[in-house]
């Protein structure tokens, strides 16, 4: 055995499908103006800073955590304004609650099904856990063609629900993910078209609304309507990224057989504590979101008064937008300081795309500048 070497004895113990994974990439931030990640861009506000502080400095870090974070739950409840009679479960973000739920539906031949471009733990997830993933397209902008833009797999990024009800009969998933709204690109998928496909699921359907926060819709008030339906949040893009909480929330009857397969206190002290801190001023934090659908809004605006750039509608904290030489564009950002997120390759539909969240004002309008600069740098 000594004389093997490791990578050597990794490429013949490992699954194939692992070692033709790439890892998910976090580039280095240093010293950018940060508006690649989704992060709300405000900090704690100072009036709850010192109420926290005092609770940390309190806090029992040399026990373990409740195992159920009941205290925090009821907070979570509260604030979501939870139906009567569904429950929850906490994940250490929502990146751990999928796999959960791959976990879990995951029996011999089993599918997961989402659209295609979406959030892309979906399919790694699937990967890791050994499902079979089915990735269905979005529609395409027959019009796109026409922006004078580098648009080969332009798309408006819609449902094809007849598609997506197609390949759910033909392929039976165990487990559907749809993002409400959809990341990467934004979009807020018509209601009645969710409700079609979570009806004609055979299996369980779940809602990944991490951006409810900046969006006009959520399906948690009808939970109890459907039998098959869990939703899924994280807390992350309200200001607590950091802690890396996220919760499912759905009947009881689901719950308590996902709660068999979630680590023990996988939910820390003090993310059970902050978290609940923040919660009791709830409010405040949707302040914060109200500020940066105002500055979306805003945003939105300027990339579209630009003739070489064309953003589409997001109800999520970021905005989506394709140019001619997207991964130029993107670099010349990089060296004036701004770092957002290149989905140039990514996709085939996301051909020359890029992804900024929406930051400060201060923050939007340095990197209104620096695009402006970058695009005329690449003509």
């Amino acid at each position: 055995m000594s004389s093997i070497s490791a990578s050597s004895l990794a490429g013949t113990l490992l699954r194939q499908e692992v070692l033709d994974l790439h890892a998910y990439h976090v580039p280095d931030s240093s010293g950018y103006i940060k508006l690649d990640a989704m992060e709300n861009p405000y900090l704690v506000p100072p009036v709850l800073r010192g109420e926290i502080a005092e609770a940390v400095a309190a806090a029992a870090i040399n026990r373990y955590p409740d195992p159920g974070a009941a205290s925090l739950k009821e907070q979570i409840r509260a604030a979501t304004g939870l139906p009567q009679g569904m429950e929850l479960l906490l994940g250490n973000g929502s990146d751990e609650l999928i796999q959960l739920l791959a976990l879990a539906l995951n029996k011999p031949g089993a599918t997961l099904l989402s659209v295609e471009p979406s959030f892309v733990m979906y399919r790694m997830i699937a990967i890791f856990t050994g499902m079979r993933y089915v990735g269905v397209p979005l529609t395409s902008d027959s019009g796109a063609a026409d922006s004078g833009l580098a648009n080969s797999g332009a798309a408006d990024f819609s449902l094809d629900l007849p598609a997506i009800l197609a390949a759910i009969r033909r392929e039976q998933p165990a487990l559907v993910f749809l993002a409400y709204p959809n990341n990467p690109t934004g979009n807020l998928f018509p209601a009645d078209a969710v409700a079609q496909i979570i009806q004609s699921s055979p299996g369980l359907v779940v809602l990944d609304e991490a951006y409810y926060a900046f969006a006009s819709d959520s399906f948690i008030p009808h939970l109890a309507s459907y039998p098959n339906l869990l939703v899924m949040r994280t807390f992350s893009k309200l200001g607590m990224a950091g802690l890396r909480l996220g919760f499912l929330a759905g009947s009881a009857a689901w719950l308590e057989q996902l709660e068999k397969l979630r680590l023990p206190y996988n939910v820390g002290v003090l993310t059970q504590l902050v978290a609940g801190k923040l919660l009791q001023h709830h409010e405040v934090l949707l302040q914060q979101a109200e500020q940066i659908k105002r500055d979306r809004a805003k945003l939105y605006q300027q990339l579209n008064e630009i003739a070489a750039v064309k953003v589409y509608p997001s109800e999520a904290n970021f905005l989506l937008f394709r140019v001619a030489n997207g991964t130029a564009v993107f670099n010349g950002l990089k060296q004036r300081g701004v770092l957002i997120k290149n989905l140039d390759g990514g996709h085939p539909m996301l051909q020359h795309c890029l992804r900024v969240t929406v930051g400060t004002p201060d923050e939007n309008e340095r990197f209104m500048i620096a695009l402006k600069e970058s695009i005329h740098e690449t003509e």
